[in-house]
């Protein structure tokens, strides 16, 4: 007997992302919201990179988003570049931005986040990124940018890049992002988890600031945050 596996059909999601910046070293793009970045979790062709890859088929992403974060994302198109960007991210050289939608309004304007993150048990996935004394250092600078009613529009400068570090930091700090269906006041899961792919929340990567890797000047690169994260 002959058994045929049908094939596999992703679950429908945006596929279209925008250019920000592109030269013969960088591709940096505009990630739609609920569009995986890399594959897993049963995508595969309806993800980031495999779009990019359609035209760019050289491009190697420098980093992740979590599937219901949008903004900004970088992709290396030569092997120098790669080294380069990759080098410069680990010793923290890479200032990175993010605008975020949060329950409750924060006491201070400004505030720093220190909380260790490492592994904390979960019911679906046996273990899952959260707040932990015993978890690796971790800084996030938080600015709040305006309030309505009982939520807040804030601006987290991440100087390290700890799996779901913004999500974390701001639910340790007592302002989880709104919607978010994993992490509550503390930074850890729920009584009754989501998973970190769920979307629901807004985060949205705004701003990368990096050396070119040919030129070695300072590289601005911006991308403009959907209406319910702007500020008037």
């Amino acid at each position: 007997m002959l058994w045929r596996r049908p094939p596999w059909e992703e679950p429908a999601v945006p596929l279209g992302y925008a250019i920000v910046y592109r030269d013969e070293s960088l591709l940096a793009v505009a990630k739609p919201r609920g569009l995986p970045s890399l594959p897993n979790g049963g995508f595969l062709e309806h993800t980031l990179l495999h779009q990019v890859r359609r035209r760019h088929p050289e491009a190697v992403p420098m980093h992740r988003l979590g599937r219901g974060t949008s903004g900004l994302m970088l992709f290396a198109r030569t092997a120098e570049a790669r080294r380069f960007v990759a080098a410069e991210w680990r010793s923290g050289r890479v200032e990175k931005t993010y605008r975020a939608l949060v329950s409750g309004i924060p006491r201070e304007r400004r505030f720093a986040v220190e909380a260790p993150i490492g592994l904390v048990p979960h019911p679906r996935l046996g273990s899952v990124h959260a707040a932990r004394a015993a978890g690796k250092p971790s800084l996030s600078h938080v600015e709040v940018l305006s309030q309505r009613g009982d939520r807040a529009t804030v601006s987290v400068r991440i100087a390290t890049g700890r799996p779901h570090q913004i999500r974390i930091h701001l639910a340790f700090a007592g302002h989880p992002l709104a919607g978010d269906p994993l992490y509550v006041s503390g930074g850890v899961p729920g009584p009754d988890p989501g998973l970190p792919g769920e979307s629901g929340y807004r985060l949205h990567a705004e701003r990368l600031v990096l050396a070119h890797p040919r030129t070695r000047e300072r590289l601005e690169l911006e991308c403009v945050p959907p209406a319910e994260l702007r500020v008037s």
